[in-house]
């Protein structure tokens, strides 16, 4: 899959869906900067999207030395270094819950469907 092969639908949907998890990203994490990348790939040809959506925090910066864009998220993968289960767990949780504000007040009910 590749974002070319998007239908009108998909690319209708995927517009507001980026901006609101952006807006999620930047109430929870306060970053300095909020990067949105997307690659398309499978092992030998396209497969499906990643689509990520990164907080890059001061804290984050000086921890890779200032790296940014690119080369910061190829130095964050190589090092390995995962989350506390915990913590992740509780910042999906307030992140739905923000979602379901953010998508209500957006002129969508929660589950994204126009009202």
């Amino acid at each position: 899959m590749a974002l070319a092969e998007l239908d009108d639908t998909a690319v209708a949907e995927l517009g507001p869906l980026l901006r609101d998890a952006a807006r999620v990203v930047e109430t929870l994490c306060r970053p300095e900067q909020t990067y949105m990348c997307m690659w398309s790939h499978g092992r030998d040809a396209r497969k499906h999207l990643h689509i990520a959506v990164q907080p890059v925090t001061a804290e984050v910066g000086a921890r890779y030395g200032g790296l940014r864009s690119e080369q910061l998220q190829a130095r964050m993968l190589a090092d390995g270094h995962e989350p506390d289960v915990r913590e992740v767990e509780q910042f999906c949780r307030r992140a739905r819950e923000l979602f379901l504000v953010i998508t209500d007040s957006s002129g969508e009910r929660g589950d994204g469907v126009p009202r």
